[in-house]
């Protein structure tokens, strides 16, 4: 794999403001090039291709990043987490799922941060429940819908509210509101640019080589695949639908001992009821997609 050691690294020394320009030096990849790139690495374990993968998206990573700011944590470590979540998710990306590793890899890097963010905060105790950690990532999101955006105690009414919408108690909502009080970076801020003028977090994020109607088809392409294959997917029966989800539509698919397990039967078995519901799915997904008039894979 890419040594983390070979990529820019934040840094309190050298600003933010410095990452952000180096980074932008990699460029994107077009579909076809990321797709040679993670052959090479899926199957020859090409270190130079996974680097070039990674480094591609380390603004992407950056850009999720600086949506977790306002946890009392320095902007450069949630960073570097981030990247580390990249580098994870180029590991295990299968360029032959048919869809685009951004995609795929922010969902490695929004967990790689959450869980820095949680091993972190040593003030917050918050147990391992999922309603805790829901509340912990969602309250400054709920405090926006209902308009409470005023500093200090939540009102009355505002608590009942979000412990409702949550799932946790009025309590919880009252000590994480406490202990989450603080100052928000925002991507408007203006920072410098070492004498050349000003600038704002998102001039350093946003791709000037994007196309906006390449990025909408896409959008909408993984839309429509994603409907397909909820739809497709009713052509399995129960255990093959539960199989081929836990093992291919999951980020970190279970393994055949663990569902040969909850199956009680051989792993090979597991093996071949994948295969099989795979190959259903798939079938299912291109006779659905020639009724849409589309091409499409599982």
């Amino acid at each position: 794999m890419a040594s983390y050691a070979n990529l820019p690294a934040p840094s309190p020394e050298q600003g933010l403001n410095r990452y952000m320009q180096e980074i932008r030096r990699f460029p994107m990849l077009e579909p076809d090039e990321e797709y040679m790139l993670a052959k090479r690495w899926v199957e020859h374990e090409d270190t130079e291709a996974a680097h070039k993968l990674v480094t591609s998206h380390l603004r992407l990573a950056a850009k999720i990043a600086m949506g977790y700011r306002g946890y009392g944590l320095p902007q450069a470590e949630v960073i570097s987490e981030a990247n580390v979540g990249l580098m994870q998710a180029v590991k295990r990306f299968d360029p032959e799922k048919g869809f685009r590793l951004a995609t795929y890899a922010m969902w490695w890097i929004r967990a790689s941060i959450q869980e820095y963010i949680l091993r972190s905060w040593s003030l917050v105790k918050l147990g391992t429940t999922s309603a805790q950690k829901k509340l912990f990532f969602n309250l400054r999101k709920a405090k926006n819908r209902i308009g409470a955006l005023e500093d200090g105690d939540l009102r009355p009414e505002n608590v009942k509210q979000i412990a409702t919408d949550l799932g946790v108690t009025e309590d919880e909502v009252i000590s994480m509101n406490r202990r989450m009080a603080g100052s928000d970076a925002s991507l408007n801020a203006t920072i410098s640019n070492d004498g050349e003028g000003t600038a704002q977090w998102q001039d350093w994020l946003e791709d000037e080589d994007a196309n906006q109607a390449d990025d909408y088809a896409e959008r909408n392409e993984l839309e429509t695949r994603r409907a397909l294959l909820t739809q497709a997917m009713d052509v399995l029966n129960d255990r093959e639908k539960d199989v081929l989800t836990q093992r291919r539509l999951l980020d970190q698919p279970v393994t055949l001992e663990e569902l040969s397990g909850v199956y009680d039967v051989s792993r090979e078995r597991i093996r071949q009821i994948e295969v099989r519901a795979f190959d259903k799915l798939q079938k299912r997904m291109t006779e659905l997609a020639g009724q849409k008039g589309m091409m499409a894979d599982a």
